[in-house]
């Protein structure tokens, strides 16, 4: 083994799973010489460029699911030539253990997660109640078995391009004359945790009458429900849904003064570019994922119901999310230092 350390990771397949990775990242580098290279999905690579710990990510050019054992052995014998000393396998399936064990790495770290035996050779258990937050699990498999994390976590912080926001506020026709408030009203995993558009349309109003510009971040599957709030929030709120990449994303969220999002990876992004932000809750819970930031404001009612981690609700009524008022997030906005009189905010429409 060399004196520099190279690992090899395989990355997840969630945004917010990549921008929690990156506090794995500092702790290799902490613990000593390394240099760290990421296999991941392609959308990630922008966001990886941001985290000065990676030395380079590597484009996994299969989809979600998608097994190819012919093209994952081809991968594995590309990066044979990188002669890692290790790779740490963030996902728990059977198949992200494969390129690692065609690549011949010699210490191949993961949970047994799908019956790894073999393909692992450095495999733990996992101890859900031990290591309840996803950070703590990526962690977990940076120490050796049994030696304790550490303490404080090291929070993830993606680094900005200044040259790419100036392009973007270009290209967009983006005014920087008043202080940005981000909406994320995305969530890719279903209804279930995306707080009702109305009130994000309603706290919009409140914001842009209280002297702030409203940006609605979010992929092209966002674009009808960035248009639904920009026409009923009116002048002052740009949809900007489906016109950005996320690594264009990350950069402007790091313009902005706090940010206002369901949880979901943008989240985490808009953490990990350190701004304020208020971040809602419906069927999943902060326990495991909560945003790795210090200026945070959780809306989360804790019904009995919650958390159901269902796509859908199952009751049919989403009370979760709907009983979470715009005039509730503008006091939590208030919290971090942002917004004005909380009162005059309505969710009718």
């Amino acid at each position: 083994m060399s004196a520099v350390r190279q690992i090899l990771v395989v990355g997840p397949s969630w945004v917010g799973d990549m921008v929690m990775a990156q506090s794995l990242f500092m702790t290799l580098k902490a613990a000593g010489p390394c240099e760290i290279d990421v296999l991941a999905p392609t959308w990630s690579l922008p966001m990886l460029a941001r985290m000065p710990e990676v030395r380079r990510g590597i484009a996994m050019p299969l989809g979600h699911g998608a097994v190819e054992l012919g093209v994952r052995w081809r991968i594995g014998r590309e990066l044979a030539r990188s002669r890692y000393d290790q790779a740490i396998v963030l996902p728990n399936s059977l198949k992200s253990a494969l390129i690692p064990f065609f690549a011949g790495i010699p210490l191949r770290t993961g949970f047994r997660g799908e019956m790894r035996f073999g393909l692992l050779n450095d495999l733990r258990p996992l101890d859900k109640k031990a290591l309840p937050l996803t950070v703590q699990r990526f962690l977990a498999l940076s120490r050796p078995p049994g030696r304790p994390l550490p303490d404080p976590i090291p929070r993830p912080r993606l680094v900005a391009d200044a040259d790419n926001q100036t392009r973007l506020c270009a290209k967009l026709g983006l005014a920087m004359d008043r202080p940005v408030i981000a909406f994320m009203p995305g969530a890719e995993y279903g209804p279930s945790k995306q707080w009702p558009l109305p009130y994000y349309a309603a706290l919009g109003r409140e914001l842009v009458a209280q002297g702030h510009r409203v940006w609605v971040l979010g992929s092209g599957k966002d674009v009808p429900a960035g248009e639904a709030i920009a026409a009923e929030a009116g002048d002052g709120v740009v949809n900007l849904c489906g016109r950005t990449e996320l690594g264009d994303a990350v950069d402007l969220l790091a313009l902005a003064q706090a940010a206002v999002t369901n949880d979901s990876g943008l989240m985490h992004v808009a953490a990990a570019v350190d701004r304020p932000l208020v971040a809602i809750y419906g069927s999943s819970t902060p326990d495991h994922t909560p945003p790795l930031a210090e200026r945070v404001a959780i809306r989360y009612l804790r019904l009995d119901c919650s958390p159901c981690f269902e796509r859908v609700c199952p009751l049919g009524h989403t009370r979760c999310l709907h009983e979470i008022t715009p005039a509730s997030v503008l006091t939590a906005l208030n919290t971090l230092g942002i917004g004005a009189q909380a009162a005059t905010v309505d969710g009718s429409s």
